[in-house]
């Protein structure tokens, strides 16, 4: 994350080192090249005066001799012209070569043979490469007898003007660097509390209400920000406390005066007289009796899976090895089939209270309440699917599917929703054993390890009137820390 917020600080200073080393270097340009200029002009300007006085007593060897090793000494071809253009002292063939390759020549020198003191030639910026002509007419107003022309190469003023650039860029990385030194550390610092608080939200997600967030580090607002948040975590964790301990202790304490009452009605039997309808009542209450019996036992084991809230790594083959054989011998006796497609080496979270609990509810509920005659246990490795769970990034590595089928009646697709809801039961399943609260305590478990329980169809039904019901789970991958070389299947279908 302080990655992220250094792309963003850093183009800002970069903006803003720009903004206020541009204008400098433009500047710094500008300075060099009119320094340059004015060394020219001076130049011409002498030039200009000793030739107006060379040409007006016709002694113009001391001037050619000087223009000469001017033009030696600097390496300025510098020619004294008349108004035809024809070069009278100075390098001839020089400054020709020189003029030939300066289109604006022509335009400064007429400038110059009509008695006006030239701008500067073309573009001379930094980065061009043409040369710097400055003319100056010899003579005065209607007077003006020719004119004195130079043409400066500009390289070496453009060489110091990089020179100063590189400098000033140099000058201006500092504050880069300075910044990076330390928005780094202090970026760190400040999204520390960050990160954590995050760890312990997603932790939180998963079922896990005992973390809390680090409250002695950071910024002040990010301190009392993570203060508020262990606060109403605490609030959180004491209210479900408070709900599993009621519903815990108000199930045991229900026991034993339903325990008394059963007993008191069963020893009620001995007294029915034969006539009326008191056998139908006897026998309502009983079954009533044992009911509530059953409610109590449900509403107990679900206060203690709830209270186990971390989710963990396991192999599904363990969990299966100690199941498989017992479902075996429960279908067995209900002269149903198992069949068990499962590839071997699946590590995936297992929900808090134990996936082979949940999958016991399962195998539990297609033996009791479909009436199947197969029920087939498979599971799948899906990489990069995502679950309709609690919305975090758990699901990142892939999720690993794990289906209960079978071949019974089945639920209707209206009816499959309400299937994961304490408490609903089927009406055709309304005199069978049982409290509506197993598929949604699994449900809730599932949920609670970023996964997701859902009903689907199952298989056809031998008479082929339709399909039975598919419990699916879908459970986060767990990657493995050091891969290992597959295992026999031990599952055959």
């Amino acid at each position: 994350m302080h990655r992220r917020l250094l792309v963003v600080l850093v183009p800002l200073a970069v903006l803003l080192v720009a903004a206020l080393g541009v204008p400098l270097s433009v500047t710094v340009a500008e300075r060099e090249m009119q320094e340059t200029y004015v060394d020219r002009l001076g130049d011409v300007g002498r030039f200009a005066s000793l030739a107006e006085t060379a040409m007006s007593t016709g002694r113009t060897e001391a001037l050619h001799q000087e223009l000469t090793r001017y033009h030696r000494l600097y390496g300025i071809p510098v020619a004294v012209i008349d108004p035809s253009g024809k070069v009278l002292l100075g390098s001839a063939s020089a400054y020709q070569d020189a003029a030939a390759a300066e289109p604006a020549l022509s335009r400064i020198v007429t400038a110059a043979l009509a008695g006006a003191r030239s701008e500067p030639s073309g573009e001379w910026a930094p980065w061009g490469d043409s040369a710097l002509v400055v003319a100056e007419p010899v003579g005065r107003d209607s007077e003006v007898v020719g004119a004195v022309v130079t043409i400066s190469d500009l390289s070496r003023t453009r060489e110091r003007i990089l020179v100063r650039w590189a400098r000033l860029a140099g000058l201006g990385l500092l504050p880069l660097i300075a910044l990076v030194a330390v928005a780094w550390p202090v970026s760190a610092w400040v999204l520390r509390p960050v990160w954590r608080l995050d760890a312990a939200t997603s932790r939180i997600s998963k079922g896990d209400l005992t973390i809390r967030a680090d409250a002695e580090a950071g910024p002040i607002e990010l301190r009392r920000l993570a203060g508020s948040f262990n606060a109403m975590m605490d609030a959180v964790e004491n209210a479900a406390q408070r709900q599993r301990a009621f519903v815990s202790d108000a199930s045991h304490q229900l026991r034993n005066p339903l325990t008394s009452l059963r007993l008191a009605v069963e020893s009620l039997e001995a007294h029915l007289r034969p006539e009326g309808n008191g056998q139908q009542v006897y026998d309502v209450a009983v079954d009533e009796l044992k009911a509530m019996q059953r409610l109590l036992n449900s509403l107990q084991a679900s206060a203690r899976m709830e209270s186990m809230r971390t989710a963990s790594p396991v192999e599904l083959d363990d969990v299966l090895t100690t199941r498989v054989e017992r479902w075996r011998a429960l279908t067995a006796t209900a002269g149903q089939t198992l069949a068990v497609d499962v590839p071997p080496g699946l590590r995936l979270l297992e929900p808090p209270g134990g996936l082979g609990s949940i999958l016991d509810e399962l195998i539990s509920n297609a033996l009791r309440l479909s009436d199947a005659q197969v029920v087939q246990v498979t599971a799948r490795s899906v990489p990069g699917a995502a679950t309709a769970g609690d919305g975090t990034d758990s699901a990142a590595g892939g999720m690993v599917t794990i289906t209960v089928r079978d071949n019974g009646q089945g639920i209707d697709v209206a009816e499959r929703a309400q299937a994961v809801r304490r408490f609903w039961r089927s009406p055709r399943h309304q005199n069978v054993p049982g409290t509506g609260l197993g598929l949604a305590i699994c449900a809730d478990l599932v949920l609670g390890a970023g996964g997701e329980l859902r009903l689907e169809r199952g298989l056809p039904r031998p008479d082929g009137s339709g399909y039975g019901l598919a419990a699916v789970i879908a459970l986060p991958v767990v990657p493995r820390v050091a891969s290992s070389p597959d295992a026999p299947a031990r599952w055959p279908a």
